[in-house]
């Protein structure tokens, strides 16, 4: 599987972006998705998810309320909508997948930056 982010930028505090990641080479649909991110000389660290099995999602409690995952199969394409961007949220964003038996996401794309002024 190849993941492709994009729609990483700078944004002023308060604004909005939508990443998204775009997978080839799988069934997309088969997939677990999630979103990562890496700020500065911290740990990459999960932010979101959607089961594969279930569908159903998880965030972080510092990204709840405010960001959104999503998926459209059919165009192949995982999305982070986040809102009320917070300096904090500075960060490399990096979508991830991970199939069927596998243990851990073993699948990631390159990553976009994200940076958010005050």
């Amino acid at each position: 599987v190849q993941l492709q982010a994009s729609g990483g930028g700078s944004v002023q505090a308060g604004g909005s972006l939508r990443l998204s990641c775009t997978a080839s080479g799988r069934t997309f649909s088969s997939l677990g998705i999630a979103w990562f991110r890496q700020a500065t000389g911290k740990e990459r660290k999960l932010i979101a998810r959607i089961s594969r099995s279930d569908g159903s999602t998880y965030y972080a409690d510092s990204v709840k309320g405010r960001f959104t995952i999503s998926r459209d199969n059919a165009k192949n394409t995982m999305y982070l909508q986040i809102n009320t961007l917070k300096p904090e949220d500075t960060a490399v964003y990096y979508c991830a997948a991970r199939a069927v038996g596998d243990i851990g996401y073993n699948y990631w794309g390159q990553g976009t930056l994200v940076t958010v002024s005050s």
